[in-house]
């Protein structure tokens, strides 16, 4: 499967609603936590969500409508 990166958080919170509102989609999604661990206390974390290339037009709309309520 293509996964390819559909949006960039540093906040997990809005990563993981994120990933539950593709989910109720259908739409498979995997976050790749960028954060390191040796510094998780004072540096802010990068959260990426993938999702398969094929839904890519679809996830994107999705996570639209959730950035939009």
């Amino acid at each position: 499967m293509n996964w390819v990166l559909l949006h960039k958080t540093a906040i997990y919170t809005e990563a993981a609603i994120l990933k539950g509102k593709l989910e109720d989609n259908n739409i498979p999604v995997q976050i790749l936590n960028k954060q390191d661990s040796m510094y998780m206390l004072a540096l802010p974390g990068l959260h990426e969500i993938y999702v398969p290339g094929q839904l890519k037009e679809l996830a994107l709309s999705v996570l639209q409508e959730a950035l939009s309520n």
